[in-house]
């Protein structure tokens, strides 16, 4: 199982020179995936929790390719009906070109009612423009660029009906978004996935957390590893690391994420072969 870190492309503390930074760390820990989220308009029902600068993640990312050498670079989750199928199909070809075939495609239907009119989008459309956009992303993504590349895999984010519906026809990848393992371990029993790639919490605490509806990712190191290997045990093939907990101040001390993160990525693998003898 992969680990990646979904980075927070926004807020006051960011600006190139942290994302440079933090593209550092990921790579240097050994983190498979670096991923970023998507708003196009930032308005007034989550600019609070999400505020300016808002780094766009198509051009982020291929500024972060030119930064880095191994690690896959993806959205968590990109906004499909916020753009043409087409054009979204063109920049994820020419990232992936641009890459070396190291992008990941997450996606989701929006939920924003005022970014939606905003950017003169129906909201009451978004699932069906995301349908439409996926039907286009199924298609060969620009062969002229992609050939000989691996395809790129598309995570489908979200854990309503109509977002398991699409995970199940469209994706590579159910990518759920900070549930709980009891909540997941659920669906993936009565819907069965093409693949499972879910994005949990992640902040590191002193005492542990004793609470029936505690996100996955949050506790304890131990509880931490404990989430993670049920979560490989559940058939993840990635568990996507949000080190963001809706205080915009955060973006300010990345030290602290960068601390906790080195944690996981210097004790995983040990946990991971210690489990593997005793069993």
């Amino acid at each position: 199982m992969q680990l990646g870190v979904n980075v927070p492309n926004f807020g006051p503390g960011t600006d190139p020179g942290v994302l440079r930074e933090w593209a550092r760390v990921v790579e240097g820990l050994g983190f498979d995936v670096l991923m970023v989220s998507d708003h196009v308009v930032v308005t007034d029902d989550f600019s609070g929790r999400y505020p300016e600068p808002f780094y766009e993640p198509f051009t982020t990312l291929s500024w972060l390719a030119g930064l880095t050498t191994r690690v896959r670079l993806g959205t968590t989750v990109l906004i499909l009906p916020y753009r043409h199928p087409r054009l979204v199909a063109r920049m994820a070809a020419n990232l992936h070109a641009l890459s070396a075939g190291r992008l990941v495609l997450g996606v989701g239907a929006g939920w924003s009612a005022k970014e939606f009119a905003a950017l003169d989008v129906a909201h009451a459309d978004r699932g069906a423009l995301t349908d439409a956009c996926l039907e286009v992303l199924r298609e060969p993504i620009a062969p002229a660029f992609t050939d000989g590349l691996p395809t790129v895999p598309i995570w489908v984010g979200g854990h309503s009906p109509a977002a398991l519906r699409r995970a199940i026809r469209y994706g590579d990848a159910w990518h759920p978004l900070r549930l709980t393992v009891p909540a997941m371990r659920e669906i993936l029993a009565a819907h069965p996935m093409p693949g499972f790639a879910p994005r949990i919490a992640f902040k590191l605490t002193a005492q542990p957390v004793d609470d029936p509806e505690r996100p996955a990712g949050t506790g304890t190191l131990d509880q931490i590893l404990a989430d993670l290997e049920e979560l490989r045990e559940l058939g993840a093939g990635t568990v996507v690391l949000d080190p963001y907990h809706l205080d915009p101040d955060e973006t300010r001390r990345p030290h602290e994420a960068w601390r906790a993160l080195t944690a996981v990525a210097t004790q995983y693998p040990a946990h991971r072969a210690e489990r593997e003898a005793a069993s």
